[in-house]
């Protein structure tokens, strides 16, 4: 029911510029009904000031709202995701009496909530919550909402036997609403907002996914509970597309088609870490020495290391301070004679604290601060393959896309401050050059500006800024903007691929940074004799090559482009009367630069076909009586049904242009 009209008023604001008096206390489902039958039957929440607002909170206060409807898509997905946690939450005790609630926020595709049961849940299980779910969206039971006092609701809990929702109580602020959800006769904590009711949610576009487990609050110390995952979209359509999309990246996966290729392994001695075999390291040398040609074509030196650095590095660059739970601490005993001491035994007066390097820039500045540096030796653009380590939380780790141990295309361009705008041109080309090379002819720039805590003068703030700004301009570039996410040293453009599935990935960068050449002493002649500060430009096109390499593997469902293939062809005997020929074609094939191998066994020739088009083989040339007398090769290439005759020597010539890199063309 509506506020009485006698009291006091506030004005509100519509998106269209229009105002309207209303009594305080108004809630936004009363707005609704006064605008339109049609839009309060199909209100689901509200934007108050930007805020989103439930239905059913009150306003007391001059606001500007909004009213949002299911065709609002990120207000409508973040209600029905939230919706239906508090749906399955409901589900699983009606079900289950005994299991005890925890949390269920939103994710970015759905949702998922932790339950505490003594018995695990199924896969089975899932099936049984998801058509009790529907039985209660066809319910169309009411949701409604009150603000209770802290001790109520602790009392409310402590009768209900739920003690993690005693535990959420204590961590919410003292200032902060204790806000109490029921979804028919069901009841959760929970901030806000929800629908009207539960036949607003879409039941024919949500999914349960999984069973995992997870400790409270993500601390091992505290209980194992169970999480059930969800998905949930707008409607039936968007639900299909979005489990294609996850059959589709499952094919993609980069640690199936690793297996299946042979590229590479982990194992538990070595978490995060990746153990190459030949296939995977073959990709890994081709496209280091692919970057290794760019970075010299573009004007960068190689330089290379240490990979284990004192401790009194990492003080002086900050990285100790702010970094070092990332780091890999190495301590070393230099008493020792290495030869007959008990390395077990420390002299902790001896003992040298080192860290395994996470970062290659403050070696690069002690390669710049070696020997005196002119303003004529500038820009200085020093590159390296760099081998980092980094710790990430075991549950982060994703085959070679999230590791531990990994190389980047790193460099350093040390510059004045009037180069860092041509720097950052030439580094856009650069970038966007290589990307072309790889198959990613498009890519997004964000430009992350100065955030609230940052050192540094605003005129210099200013001037770096409009620095990247006209250069992205100058290349013609278009850039998306990034407010208040720089660095609190100087500002950066973030470099984004958007894969054939539409994945997004963060692969380059390129940064400004006066702050460490100042923090490690680095300087340079002016022309007028004097001592000056270099910025430091930090960029990369990669990333790491663990990461690229694992993109591109999903990228093309490791149908990779034939110069990058492992194997790039396999000549197949059908006959053990070709055994010679099939030698000689694969002779002719290495020698002109094609990685080709013989598979001489004796199997039939569509078992050696299935096997190696399994393993992403581009080119399967097969061989029998005929092929031997007429000199030709019969060709089958991955992914094409229909294969094809042709002359050895015109095949050669054809694959041999295929297998050189697009730099070299």
């Amino acid at each position: 029911m509506a506020p009485d009209s006698a009291s006091p008023q506030i004005t509100v604001t519509f998106p269209d510029g229009n105002a309207r008096p209303f009594p305080a206390g108004v809630t936004p489902a009363d707005i609704a009904a006064e605008i339109s039958k049609s839009l309060s039957k199909k209100a689901v929440s509200a934007m108050v000031d930007g805020v989103h607002w439930d239905l059913q909170w009150p306003i007391d206060r001059d606001a500007t709202v909004a009213i949002n409807t299911l065709s609002d898509e990120d207000a409508a997905l973040e209600l029905i995701r939230h919706d239906l946690a508090h749906v399955m939450a409901r589900a699983v005790q009606e079900i289950w009496p005994d299991t005890k609630v925890t949390i269920g926020p939103v994710t970015d595709k759905g949702w998922f909530y932790d339950f505490d049961r003594a018995e695990p849940f199924t896969p089975e299980d899932l099936g049984k919550i998801e058509a009790r779910m529907k039985d209660i969206i066809a319910a169309r039971d009411p949701v409604r909402t009150e603000v209770w006092e802290r001790d109520r609701a602790v009392a409310h809990y402590e009768k209900l036997g739920e003690p993690y929702k005693i535990e959420l109580i204590d961590r919410i602020p003292a200032e902060a609403p204790i806000r109490m959800y029921w979804h028919g006769d069901w009841q959760d904590l929970c901030r806000g907002p929800h629908l009207q009711h539960t036949g607003q949610l879409p039941a024919d576009s949500f999914k349960l996914m999984s069973v995992s487990g997870a400790h409270w609050f993500g601390q091992t110390d505290r209980p194992m509970l169970q999480r059930i995952t969800g998905v949930a979209f707008r409607n039936r359509q968007e639900l299909k597309d979005h489990l294609n999309f996850l059959e589709e990246a499952a094919k993609r996966d980069h640690r199936k088609l690793g297996r299946e290729m042979d590229l590479f392994h982990m194992q538990e001695e070595a978490p995060g870490q990746v153990f190459w075999h030949p296939n995977g390291w073959t990709i890994y040398t081709q496209l280091q020495d692919y970057m290794r040609r760019k970075q010299r074509a573009g004007g960068y030196r190689e330089i290379n290391t240490p990979q284990v650095v004192d401790r009194k590095l990492w003080e002086a660059s900050g990285h100790w301070d702010k970094y070092q739970h990332h780091m890999f601490i190495v301590e070393v005993d230099e008493s020792r004679d290495g030869e007959n001491d008990d390395a077990s035994a420390k002299s902790h007066a001896h003992t040298r604290i080192n860290a395994l390097k996470p970062m290659n820039c403050p070696c690069h500045v002690q390669v710049f601060n070696q020997g005196l540096k002119s303003y004529r030796d500038l820009p200085l653009r020093l590159a390296e393959f760099g081998s980092c380590a980094r710790f990430e939380p075991s549950g982060a780790l994703h085959g070679i896309m999230r590791v531990r141990g990994f190389t980047q295309d790193d460099a350093h361009i040390f510059c004045t401050e009037d180069q860092i705008q041509e720097e950052c041109a030439r580094f856009i080309d650069f970038l966007a050059g290589v990307y072309r090379e790889l198959g990613f002819p498009e890519f997004e720039i964000r430009f992350a500006t100065r955030p609230e805590k940052r050192v540094g003068s605003e005129e210099s703030w200013d001037y770096v800024e409009n620095a990247l700004e006209n250069a992205i301009k100058a290349v013609g570039r278009d850039y998306v903007l990034e407010p208040g996410d720089g660095a609190f040293y100087g500002p950066k453009l973030d470099f984004y691929l958007t894969d054939a599935i539409g994945r997004v990935w963060q692969c380059g960068t390129f940064q400004v940074d006066p702050n460490l050449p100042e923090r490690l002493g680095a300087s340079y002649v002016a022309p007028d004799g004097e001592k000056k500060r270099p910025f430091m430009l930090h960029r990369a096109c990669l990333g790491s090559f663990e990461r690229f390499i694992g993109i591109l593997i999903e990228e093309h469902s490791g149908k990779l482009p034939f110069w990058l293939a492992p194997r790039q062809v396999v000549v197949a005997s059908i006959t053990s009367d070709a055994d010679d020929y099939v030698q000689d074609a694969v002779a002719q094939l290495q020698k002109a630069g094609v990685r080709a191998e013989a598979d001489l066994r004796n199997e039939k020739i569509n078992y050696k076909v299935r096997e190696h088009s399994v393993g992403k083989v581009p080119v399967i040339l097969a061989v029998g009586h005929r092929e031997v007398e007429e000199k030709t090769v019969t060709v089958r290439r991955l992914g094409e049904k229909q294969t094809s005759v042709v002359p050895l020597a015109d095949l050669v010539a054809d694959l041999a242009r295929d297998a050189t890199a697009p730099d070299l063309r």
